[in-house]
């Protein structure tokens, strides 16, 4: 079964993305649907509220952020 996630949903990410210095685990934020929940644009940013980066993520390159994961923080390195 698949999860639909909505807009401005918390999610996490499921794989590594190394070409934007991104890794599992990591948490973006949802900010625009596409195609019913097909793919996602899906925004990272770091804890001083810049923004890293926004891109286009298919549905099972994420998953929910659940209400008792905890968010771990990182260097970021692009």
């Amino acid at each position: 079964m698949s999860t639909t996630h909505n807009e401005l949903e918390p999610i996490v990410l499921t794989k590594d993305l190394p070409e934007h210095g991104l890794k599992a685990g990591d948490v973006g934020t949802v900010v625009l649907v596409h195609r019913g929940g097909a793919g996602y644009e899906v925004e990272f940013c770091a804890l001083n509220g810049e923004t890293i980066l926004v891109t286009s993520l298919e549905a099972g390159d994420l998953r929910p952020a659940g209400p008792q994961e905890v968010p771990h923080a990182r260097a970021y390195m692009s």
